[in-house]
């Protein structure tokens, strides 16, 4: 079926919840990466342009790390549009958790640590409510993109 495993009235407390923090795409996709960096520097070891960079500072103001978290929230943007209808959203989710796992070899434990930190700052911005509501939406977000990694042989 083209359905989603989420109800209509998820989808829509969803696509609230992600459109206050998608207004500042730019700034907040660089937040959640520069957490992310500082948090698990590991997880820079993909990035030859951030691997350098050490204060949080140096990275918030980088055009490479801005642009990245604006290119990260901007996948995520696409897949919340297509919620509903579970072939779209497929359709968006597979070539990237395709292209992350043959070509970038990014472990997939990243995709959990980035849903997790956007949940983070959904939270501190907009309450507990705005988090819950896309909790659903991460899960779904990384449980398909662990599927595509192990169809790749991970």
């Amino acid at each position: 079926s083209s359905t989603m495993l989420l109800s209509e009235a998820e989808v829509q407390s969803a696509c609230g919840a992600w459109d206050k923090i998608h207004v500042d795409a730019e700034d907040n996709g660089t937040a959640v990466l520069v957490r992310m960096f500082t948090e698990h520097p590991d997880t820079k070891s993909y990035f030859t342009h951030f691997k350098g960079m050490d204060s949080a500072e140096e990275m918030k103001q980088s055009d490479q790390v801005r642009g990245h978290g604006k290119k990260v929230f901007s996948a995520i943007n696409n897949m919340v549009q297509h919620l509903v209808n579970s072939e779209a959203f497929l359709g968006i989710v597979t070539p990237l958790g395709k292209k992350h796992a043959t070509q970038l070899k990014t472990d997939p434990k990243n995709f959990r640590i980035i849903c997790d930190i956007i949940l983070q700052l959904m939270e501190e911005k907009f309450g507990r409510d705005s988090k819950a509501s896309f909790e659903k939406v991460t899960n779904e977000i990384c449980t398909h993109l662990n599927n595509i990694y192990k169809e790749e042989g991970w």
